[in-house]
């Protein structure tokens, strides 16, 4: 079991104290420039492949960084209301998808849906991306599983932007470019980010 007690005493000691004044400016209030949706994935730290100090990313995690479309519910809905507070709220300036290499739950797409019987609300999440799977069908040629991999972590962030244009107040801004919306596939083993390009269709390597 990991102990938190020296990390959190170190944190205090230096970084805190060498950011004192920043995080005194923090203290009453957040004007974050980017909403974050990210993978819940521990290899996946926002902050550090971003390079980002605390108070400029507002960040969504969730189960393979899905983004449910929009409709008004009774339900308790964490990610819509988070992406709603975002915009509405805070009026950031962009919206980064970020998908990742090694995705489980890209990954679990291609799981025979009673393997997943045990996690049945991860099984019922992972619904948002069934669109996903029939288009990697579509689209994949061959029988390369690493290409799979490869494709369906980058068609997955495609269509959480389609999704995140079901908003109507996120078309809105978009379309008045008060608002820029980007899909990232962060590769975990080389740090390499590649940023889709909506004119070409493709993913393009970043400051490469």
């Amino acid at each position: 079991m990991h102990g938190f007690e020296d990390d959190v005493k170190r944190f205090r000691e230096k970084d805190f104290e060498a950011n004192r004044e920043h995080f005194g400016k923090l203290g009453r209030k957040q004007n974050p420039h980017t909403l974050f949706i990210g993978c819940s994935d521990s290899r996946v730290v926002p902050s550090l492949i971003t390079q980002t100090m605390p108070g400029e990313l507002f960040i969504v995690r969730n189960i393979a960084n899905l983004v449910p479309m929009y409709r008004e519910s009774v339900e308790f809905l964490a990610t819509t209301s988070a992406i709603e507070y975002a915009v509405q709220i805070l009026n950031v300036k962009n919206i980064i998808v970020c998908g990742h290499s090694n995705c489980g739950g890209c990954a679990a797409l291609w799981e025979n849906p009673e393997n997943l019987s045990h996690i049945p609300h991860t099984r019922k999440w992972l619904e948002l991306a069934a669109s996903v799977k029939d288009k990697v069908t579509l689209t994949l040629k061959s029988a390369d599983h690493a290409a799979r991999e490869w494709l369906t972590e980058q068609i997955n962030v495609t269509e959480q932007l389609s999704h995140l244009m079901t908003y109507p107040y996120i078309r809105e801004k978009v379309e008045n470019k008060a608002l820029q919306l980007i899909g990232w596939h962060y590769m975990i083993h080389s740090g390499d980010i590649y940023q889709y390009n909506a004119g070409s269709g493709h993913f393009e390597l970043l400051g490469g």
